[in-house]
């Protein structure tokens, strides 16, 4: 059963326990925060890194299959679904960080652009003194299709909570600033995310910790936002 933190400090505190016997490890310690689209990973993930020095984020949608073989599988109009990502790779790199302090040689790992929702090469680069790597994407803990060769390479997982209607209204205001229509941004917010967000909630019980950021927006400040 997962453990429920109240506040960002909490969240900060459990990470920072274990932190001390990682560095002795072989490699950073794998921090894993997964929620639904709008959530707030990836502001979360900021936060702790700006409050955790020698920290990185590292986001699940760098691995995103480019567009071209999206259509060419057609899959293109349910991008974000957990088949649209090249899980192998990903899997791939986070194996590569359980020696990185003892192989001494930077990886490199793609991270993603959303004007043009396509991922972007070797964007950032995890060096061999990292103490804590920042894992933050939807499907960490799933089962299917292939993320189940995921949770064994983490070392602390976090299930992000946010109310509906706080996460639908993130979530269109983010598609619209990003190009999209307000009447294709609520479709695709309340069509594939939502569908996405489904079954990402069935996975988050999985989690070591749960953080429920509906009622600390105004406690936690920028890192619920």
């Amino acid at each position: 059963m997962s453990t429920v933190l109240r506040n960002f400090v909490d969240l900060t505190t459990a990470i920072e326990r274990m932190r001390p016997a990682q560095s002795r490890a072989s490699g950073p310690l794998i921090v894993c925060l997964v929620g639904a689209p709008g959530a707030g990973k990836s502001t979360l993930a900021a936060a702790l890194t700006a409050e955790l020095p020698g920290s990185v984020v590292l986001p699940m949608d760098g691995f995103h299959l480019p567009q071209a073989e999206l259509v060419r599988l057609g899959r293109r109009d349910r991008m974000g679904a957990p088949d649209t990502f090249d899980v192998d790779a990903f899997v791939a790199l986070l194996g590569s960080l359980r020696d990185l302090h003892t192989s001494g040689e930077t990886v490199l790992a793609p991270g993603f652009d959303r004007r043009v929702e396509e991922p972007v090469p070797d964007q950032i680069a995890l060096t061999p003194e990292l103490r804590c790597v920042m894992v933050e994407g939807n499907y960490l803990l799933l089962r299917e299709h292939g993320w189940h060769r995921v949770a064994p390479l983490l070392d602390l997982s976090v299930g992000i909570v946010l109310d509906d209607e706080t996460r639908h209204a993130r979530l269109i205001a983010r598609h619209i600033a990003f190009g999209k229509t307000p009447d294709a941004a609520r479709a695709w917010a309340l069509g594939p995310d939502e569908r996405n967000a489904a079954a990402i909630a069935a996975t988050l019980e999985r989690a070591d910790y749960l953080l429920d950021t509906s009622a600390n927006d105004s406690s936690a400040g920028s890192s619920t936002r």
